[in-house]
């Protein structure tokens, strides 16, 4: 990551600031917090909506943090765009900029992610920021299940984005999961307010943006609601994880963590899948295919003598015995 800059943006008000609304901002049912509130702010109209809501919900507490990936020639514009928008508006702008390296078998996109929440969470902590609050909309979750859909996910996938989560030491927050990309966009012309179009987001190679501009107009002609009730899905999904969360937690007092042989065997086959699920998920890269998973289950049951040998690739390690528990084993850095 290289030197960040923070931009101490004029509050001298600009004409447009002082327009009298006609309606008010899509995302202007923002959660309380305490302490500073940073947005993460592209550019684009979703985090332009966003910012200007929580200038309003939390006067004086506002940052904006612009993370430049560099990655595409767009990103001077998108920089540039933060800039004179926080300047109008009177906010202070944090602007990062980072270089993304694509690491073996993972893709520049998803390194771009893993980049910038890295570069978030260090700016917040360095800016004595409390809360980042990102701004993904119905149609992002929309397509988040859809990509989980398509890839046969469990209940954690189909939860979609969580509206809460913390990462880096850092609480993020995503309070418009709820709101129509639509009407975001029209707000904010219908108001005068400039914003960033991401050209990236045309690319269709990618499968969130085959879905946005192949599958979702046509859900949305058939379904006008299909955005609002996958959301409100996700939720309900997200409840149910939970839950399963709770009793696999009681049923590792059961088992112990790592999980005991004999203890784990005693569990139906359906809990034994939970808490296996559970104690993995407590571990980086640990996550099991539902292969996996299957196999592992096979190993546990067929385990009833001592020198019953496990060694089974799960994520990206091994799930092993050792004495009379299981145990994961991280695959060694470099191999």
């Amino acid at each position: 990551m290289s030197a960040s800059k923070v931009m101490a943006a004029s509050t001298t008000p600009t004409p447009n600031s002082l327009s009298v609304h006609h309606s008010p901002n899509p995302c202007h049912d923002l959660p309380a917090l305490t302490g500073e509130v940073a947005v993460a702010l592209s550019g684009g109209a979703d985090s332009t909506a966003l910012l200007l809501a929580a200038q309003g919900a939390y006067p004086g507490r506002v940052r904006a943090i612009h993370v430049n990936h560099q990655i595409q020639s767009a990103a001077t514009a998108f920089e540039q765009q933060c800039q004179h928008m926080c300047a109008q508006r009177g906010i202070p702008l944090h602007v990062v900029r980072i270089n993304v390296e694509r690491g073996p078998r993972q893709s520049l996109e998803a390194q771009a992610r893993v980049a910038r929440y890295r570069a978030l969470a260090q700016a917040a902590q360095e800016q004595g920021i409390a809360t980042i609050l990102l701004a993904q909309h119905a149609q992002d979750q929309l397509e988040t299940v859809l990509i989980a859909l398509s890839r046969g996910a469990g209940l954690p996938g189909l939860s979609g984005m969580a509206p809460t989560f913390k990462r880096h030491g850092v609480q993020f927050v995503r309070p418009i999961l709820h709101v129509n990309d639509a009407d975001l966009r029209q707000w904010l012309d219908d108001e005068g307010v400039g914003y960033i179009h991401d050209p990236s987001n045309d690319d269709q190679q990618f499968t969130r943006n085959r879905i946005r501009h192949q599958v979702s107009p046509a859900l949305a002609a058939a379904l006008p609601q299909m955005a609002a009730a996958a959301a409100r899905s996700a939720q309900h999904i997200a409840q149910a994880q939970r839950l399963l969360n709770d009793l696999a937690a009681l049923d590792a007092q059961h088992t112990g963590i790592p999980p005991q042989i004999k203890p784990l065997q005693t569990l139906p086959a359906e809990r034994q899948s939970n808490v296996l699920r559970w104690w993995l998920a407590q571990t980086p890269d640990a996550t099991p295919s539902s292969a996996q998973l299957s196999a592992l289950m096979s190993q546990v049951s067929a385990c009833t003598t001592r020198g019953h040998r496990i060694h089974l690739k799960v994520g990206s390690g091994h799930v092993v015995r050792e004495g009379a528990h299981l145990s994961f084993v991280a695959k060694a850095p470099g191999a």
